[in-house]
């Protein structure tokens, strides 16, 4: 009994030391711009922002936050949205990203770039990531764990970011058979471990009260038809909007000559600014979410996108 006890104790003082902790390195994470970096960055910037300002959340990979420029969709819709996704983003992260975000935010809706759907790492990288992250998400101090060396080394020198957004304007052509999305009526498999954490995320989306639309960005790379048939389905079976930009690119204007970061992987800020002014008027047609730029709670949206258009100008 008395070893159980000491157990039990050695275990309440951890817990109570990592929660401990764990709220003072969110305050460092969260005041001082550039103390994280790497994967973990998107956890801290998302938390960062003023309470209940984001009405829309891009989550995913690469492809997710290279295919919206939320500055670019508040200038043309007033919808104040944010990019948090990561590279090469698991599923597991794209739940507890949004489920970071919706701490402090309230969403109306939930855009979700579906090439993290496909990504699979294996049996052993799903079963460390589903330990990990929640033990993360719990306790940040294992995911902030550098930021302490902010307060004395100061912050690391970060790219300017709008709202998750960098402005890549490098070009390298896609010079493929741009009619990639010849029709099949094969699949690609979903991952078991991916249809776990949707149903994970779609439930996360429907207990906040936002809504959750699913986005394939314009990439020869990473998609054709068998993606399409099997996200197509999944959408139906799960009552889900879909929209598939990789069978529209023609209709939002993307060159492949001069719309790619990195032959057809990636777009750059010219195929960026054409997604996301397609995406905008999509967005207004088929939801309400609300037009910010009159309100009162959003004035320094209007001076980053200022900044934006500057560093856009110099850049293209």
């Amino acid at each position: 009994m008395k070893k159980k006890k000491r157990i039990i104790l050695f275990l309440l003082i951890f817990v109570l030391l990592m929660g401990t902790c764990s709220a003072g390195i969110q305050i460092v994470a969260k005041n001082i711009n550039g103390s994280v970096s790497g994967r973990s960055r998107v956890f801290a910037s998302v938390s960062a922002e003023k309470k209940h300002t984001i009405d829309l959340l891009v989550a995913g990979d690469s492809e997710s936050y290279t295919s919206v420029s939320p500055m670019d969709l508040w200038d043309k819709t007033g919808i104040a949205a944010y990019d948090c996704g990561q590279p090469g983003q698991r599923i597991q992260e794209t739940y507890y990203v949004l489920k970071t975000a919706f701490r402090t935010q309230s969403p109306k809706m939930v855009l979700l770039e579906t090439n993290t759907m496909f990504r699979d790492p294996g049996f052993l990288k799903n079963l460390q990531m589903s330990l990990t992250e929640p033990l993360s998400y719990y306790f940040p101090i294992f995911k902030f764990h550098n930021a302490w060396k902010a307060l004395f080394d100061g912050p690391g020198i970060l790219q300017n970011a709008y709202k998750g957004f960098e402005i890549r304007n490098k070009v390298v052509s896609y010079e493929g058979d741009e009619e990639y999305m010849k029709e099949t009526k094969d699949k690609t498999d979903i991952p078991e471990v991916v249809r776990i954490y949707m149903e994970k995320i779609r439930n996360l989306c429907r207990k906040n009260g936002a809504e959750l639309v699913l986005m394939s960005a314009p990439s020869p790379k990473n998609y054709d038809y068998k993606k399409h048939n099997a996200l197509e389905e999944y959408a139906k079976e799960k009552d889900l909007p879909y929209i598939d930009l990789n069978l529209k690119y023609r209709d939002i204007g993307i060159d492949w000559k001069k719309d790619s970061y990195d032959k057809g992987d990636h777009l750059n800020i010219l195929g960026a600014r054409k997604v996301t002014d397609y995406m905008g008027k999509y967005l207004q047609d088929n939801y309400g979410l609300p037009d910010r730029r009159g309100d009162d709670g959003w004035k320094d949206w209007h001076e980053l996108a200022r900044q934006y258009f500057e560093e856009l100008k110099k850049k293209i």
